[in-house]
């Protein structure tokens, strides 16, 4: 086995997407915190990864240098791309939080024009807000003015067809697979021009 090449590994880095790095590398201690965020022993983490416990325990202590297929293996079982291995955890630390909501479990806000599923209700202190959301409302005179909040917002159709007003744009005609990105500072509303109550995805980063 060789030592561990730190050339090399910028080079690999640089090669899928890494092209600064802040501080000279230790992919050993990278892959340490990863699994160590998951709760998993170097036995469940090689498991994962298709590799060697032993092999793994190399890596982590920096007594060889893993080929590109060994690092795809480790990504692809911590469920990460390859770039992350070779980013800094944001603070020193993984976060590694996580949230699955199943299909109806989401936190119900119903309002006159919209029903509101709130999803990852459970994660607190989240940099964004996704929820789906039934479109109750036909006609732009149902809102009470315009609907306008900060941060910016991303819109996904899932069924039936809506028209979004803004306040600065024609209005926009969208069907299922449609999607639209936006300033929610500006004035928007929803309306389902579909026969039946449209759905959409809707997802807020929170400033």
């Amino acid at each position: 086995m060789t030592n561990r090449d730190p050339k090399s590994l910028i080079r690999i880095a640089r090669e899928n997407g890494v092209h600064e790095l802040a501080q000279p590398l230790d992919l050993g201690q990278r892959v340490r915190e990863l699994r160590k965020a998951r709760h998993w022993t170097l036995e469940q983490a090689a498991q994962q990864a298709g590799l060697a416990r032993s092999t793994l325990s190399k890596i982590e202590n920096g007594q060889m240098s893993p080929t590109y297929e060994a690092l795809k293996k480790l990504a692809t079982g911590l469920e990460i791309s390859v770039p992350q291995l070779f980013t800094p955890a944001s603070k020193g630390q993984v976060n590694g939080r996580m949230a699955v909501t199943r299909q109806g479990e989401g936190s119900a806000h119903i309002t006159t024009t919209y029903e509101h599923e709130l999803l990852a209700d459970q994660l607190s202190k989240k940099n964004m807000l996704p929820y789906r959301a039934r479109i109750r409302a036909r006609s732009f005179d149902e809102f009470d003015g315009w609907v306008r909040h900060d941060g910016e917002e991303f819109l996904f159709v899932l069924t039936g067809t809506i028209r979004l007003y803004t306040e600065f744009y024609e209005p926009a005609d969208m069907k299922r697979g449609d999607s639209a990105y936006y300033d929610a500072s500006m004035g928007h509303n929803v309306i389902s021009t579909s026969a039946e109550d449209a759905t959409i995805l809707w997802v807020t980063a929170l400033v």
